[in-house]
């Protein structure tokens, strides 16, 4: 079983590969778009509501609060964004990992679409409950001052490493009873390591891909010591 420090260094090692690199500049652009559909959904919502009430000055009013709102909303809901991209460019990052390090492995087929859209769904239900799940414990733990923040770090890490796991692991496990070869805190770690950097301006942008890429070091060189 490889370290987690160690797949991180072989993963930040390739974010110049030109195949990662196409993949971080979509879906950073991918991204970006998201948020300012966001930004003008609220903008727009927040003009006409002022215009209705009469306030003056409604358009420069509305575009100040748009940009905050949508800085805050983007604060809160990057790592269900994170999420949902990832579901598009994972693969890529996947087979470019492979393609240098497990050229064995890079040979696998891709799950069928139907799959591929079940799961998807499947992950984005589960962060959605989750999520929604813990939201009255973080209201009460807001008196501790880090204790929501705690709590979601937690509750994140936990799906994210699930679902950066499966990234990699359904497209080479033998059935579907088989044990991925991550352990859960190793797992846990990963997840919450990813949720940390989510956090960071701009460093977020990269997390779903080192995510990914750290995953599928993970894996391999977990089948790799149990065979």
């Amino acid at each position: 079983m490889i370290s987690l420090p160690r797949a991180l260094t072989l993963s930040l090692g390739q974010l110049g590969d030109p195949a990662i690199v196409k993949v971080l500049v979509k879906s950073i652009a991918v991204t970006i778009a998201i948020f300012l559909v966001i930004g003008s959904v609220v903008l727009t919502a927040l003009y006409k509501a002022l215009v209705a009430y009469g306030v003056g000055l409604s358009a420069e009013i509305s575009a100040i609060a748009a940009v905050l709102l949508t800085v805050v909303a983007g604060w809160l809901l990057f790592r269900f964004v994170a999420l949902f991209v990832l579901q598009f460019f994972a693969d890529e990052i996947v087979r470019a990992v492979e393609a240098r390090h497990y050229p064995h492995a890079a040979k696998v087929a891709n799950l069928p679409f139907r799959q591929e859209l079940a799961n998807s769904v499947r992950s984005t239900v589960r962060a959605l409950l989750v999520n929604l799940a813990a939201l009255p414990f973080a209201l009460i733990l807001l008196v501790t001052g880090v204790g929501t923040a705690i709590l979601f770090w937690a509750v994140n890490g936990w799906l994210l490493g699930r679902e950066l796991q499966d990234v990699v692991w359904l497209r080479h496990r033998g059935h579907a009873q088989e044990i991925a070869p991550i352990s859960a805190v190793q797992r846990f770690l990963l997840g919450g390591t990813v949720a940390a950097i989510l956090l960071v301006p701009f460093a977020n942008l990269l997390a779903p891909v080192i995510g990914a890429a750290s995953a599928t070091h993970m894996v391999h060189r977990g089948r790799e010591t149990d065979a």
